[in-house]
């Protein structure tokens, strides 16, 4: 027998031999008679799980009824309306690289599996009632819940899984096709069971993420073009489907009363809350304005002025609104201001290190922050894998293969943070950087000693908030002679000129997990350096971190990933892409005080879809807004 064939699961097996010809079939059993006994063995049923764990078991038992931190009984009903800020949508459509998509348009989409925020990186069936993982990893198979429905009623089969793998792939936003690199193909088997192939068998990744992956309906979509930006309430599985469209103003997710999945026990204690509105505002000063006025219910507040001193209004002091810190379970979310290395500007990692210096996250903490945050130092902030001190041990070792490609100062010097604290100096010491760039002052403008073109730095936003952050840092390269302004666009332009890679600097996050994996190729490696709206904002291009990244991908234990993530966060931190700025170590949220909610929250996240709403508290709180 073919040594392909000895390796498919007896499903598989079953698919073939109902497709072959007889005579096809007569010479596979004459091969197969010929080899023996031995070839029997060959032919393994791998068990059937309900979960599946990046490096141990999953937490949770076979036959587990709900998530631990859900409230099993919490009641349904009632309305979360929170703002979505930035101007404007014109798609429903997500998926694609065309259009400004809506907010919250993962509510109508279900995946194969469901993640525990209670654990690091365990999955457990959704769609799928149980998975096989071949041992070697070569591949995976999932069997679909006969029950699972589209919001039109039309059942969810395999054949939508392999056409949803297929079209994101093919014609969605390019981040699917890196994320998914390492798929070889996808297989109905039958109409219930699909099975995914590998083309590496390293990555201990993979098999837990292709099952994220979000099923559509092909029946729907087959029909019509995917890449155009649409605004129609297109059905998918999840717990939620579309109900209102007011481009640009509002869009309302309703609870479908008919969910197929409602009782499954990844949902039991979830989903609670009848009506998720998300309503546009193009300010977020304005939004504020709204939450007081008691239009919005919810918000994360993400300015530290207006938690310290912000809450001096009535509905606060009244009770009806509150405030909660929630810590984060998940390493800091590294957000900075992102250089385009597309630009011969900053082609000289110097100039960069030079324009790093003018951010005096110390006078902004004091004076902007109430010494609320905390300075990010690492892509990793906050967990093990984020590199410290001088590279030693393993990290140092594996970093020693690389060396003739990396910076001296990587190995001699600790993280390239370690500046004087004092602005004067730090002027002083990025002049110096600057100069021996090939940079030199003539009158008040920064001029390059060959060209004589003089160093401009515009920043691209589109969020108004940020201009208060970026402003003091112009500032301070003004007094080098550099020349700064801010470009304040809407948030379709802005979108556009990303993805044209029209901007010298603008605002970059690269939110992290306590299992980094494939997602670190759209932020860091050279492949999505020229894909338009990938993350990889800054076009960072190098073969080391490539390495690295290929590496963290394909690590085989919880020791081998740290130590490479530490390399990877040292080899970026000296390639100085970006200028990190800062973190809090918690989630501040406000609420008005009608929503009930499970403790303690989640280990490694809150689950905003575990909340409810508790009726009584709602009516009161709407009749007291109507008195006023």
């Amino acid at each position: 027998m073919p040594e392909a064939l000895r390796r498919l699961p007896l499903a598989a097996c079953r698919l073939l031999a109902s497709r072959l010809p007889p005579a096809a079939l007569a010479a596979l059993a004459v091969s197969a008679l010929a080899t023996g006994p031995a070839a029997a063995e060959t032919v393994d049923e791998v068990p059937t799980v309900h979960g599946l764990a990046l490096y141990d078991e999953p937490a949770l038992p076979e036959g587990f009824t709900h998530f631990p931190y859900v409230n099993p009984d919490a009641p349904s009903g009632g309305t979360l309306t929170q703002a979505a800020v930035g101007g404007s949508f014109d798609s429903t459509n997500s998926f694609i690289v065309r259009g400004t998509p809506a907010a919250g348009l993962s509510e109508i989409y279900d995946t194969l599996v469901e993640g525990n925020p209670d654990e690091p990186f365990s999955v457990y069936g959704l769609l799928a009632e149980g998975m096989r993982l071949d041992p070697g990893r070569e591949w995976i198979e999932f069997d679909l819940r006969p029950a699972a429905r589209f919001h039109d009623g039309e059942p969810v089969t395999a054949d939508d899984v392999v056409y949803s793998f297929e079209l994101l792939t093919e014609q969605g936003n390019p981040f699917y096709g890196a994320y998914y690199a390492d798929v070889e193909s996808v297989t109905a088997l039958d109409e219930h069971t699909v099975r995914f192939d590998f083309a590496d068998v390293d990555s201990r990744e993979l098999p837990l993420i292709v099952g994220q992956l979000p099923v559509l309906p092909k029946h729907y979509w087959e029909a019509r073009d995917f890449t155009a930006p649409s605004l129609a309430a297109h059905p998918g599985s999840g717990p939620y489907r579309i109900a209102e469209v007011d481009p640009g103003r509002r869009i309302v997710y309703e609870r479908d009363p008919d969910y197929w999945g409602r009782d499954l026990p990844v949902n039991r204690g979830r989903h609670n809350i009848d009506r998720l509105v998300h309503d546009y505002y193009r300010d977020r000063d304005i939004a504020w304005e709204a939450f007081k006025a008691g239009v919005l219910d919810y918000r994360i507040d993400a300015r530290a002025a207006t938690w310290a001193i912000g809450y001096d209004f009535p509905a606060y002091r009244d009770g009806l609104v509150r405030r909660l810190a929630v810590p984060d379970g998940q390493p800091a979310r590294m957000q900075a201001f992102v250089f385009n290395l597309r630009r011969d500007k900053f082609d000289d990692p110097r100039v960069r290190e030079a324009l790093s210096l003018t951010f005096d996250f110390p006078w902004l903490n004091a004076n902007l922050f109430y010494d609320a945050y905390r300075r990010t130092e690492s892509v990793f902030q906050n967990s093990e894998m984020a590199a410290e001190g001088l590279p030693e041990g393993d990290e140092l070792a594996l970093l020693e293969g690389f060396r003739d490609q990396l910076p001296e100062r990587l190995f001699q010097e600790p993280l390239p943070f370690d500046h004087p604290t004092e602005l004067r100096e730090r002027l002083r010491l990025a002049l110096d950087l600057l100069r021996e760039a090939g940079y030199e002052v003539e009158g008040d403008r920064l001029v390059h000693g060959e060209t004589g073109q003089p160093l401009t730095v515009e920043v691209l936003l589109f969020d108004t908030g940020m201009e208060r952050v970026t402003q003091p840092m112009l500032r301070n390269m003004a007094r080098l002679g550099i020349q700064g302004s801010i470009r304040i666009v809407d948030i379709n332009q802005y979108l556009n000129r990303l993805r044209s890679f029209d901007f010298d600097m603008t605002v970059g996050q690269f939110p992290q997990s306590h299992n980094p994996g494939n997602e670190q190729r759209d932020f860091w490696t050279s492949a999505a350096a020229e894909t338009p709206q990938s993350r990889n904002l800054m076009g960072l291009a190098d073969p080391v971190v490539d390495e690295l990244v290929d590496r963290l991908i394909r690590a085989d234990s919880r020791e081998t990933l740290n130590v490479t993530a530490r390399a990877l966060d040292r080899v970026l931190l000296w390639r100085f892409p970006m200028i990190p700025h800062y973190h809090s170590g918690e989630t501040r949220i406000a609420i008005w005080d009608k929503f009930g909610w499970p403790e303690p929250f989640p280990e490694y996240g809150m689950d905003l879809a575990a909340w409810w709403v508790d009726a009584e508290r709602e009516a009161e709180i709407n009749q007291r807004l109507r008195r006023r």
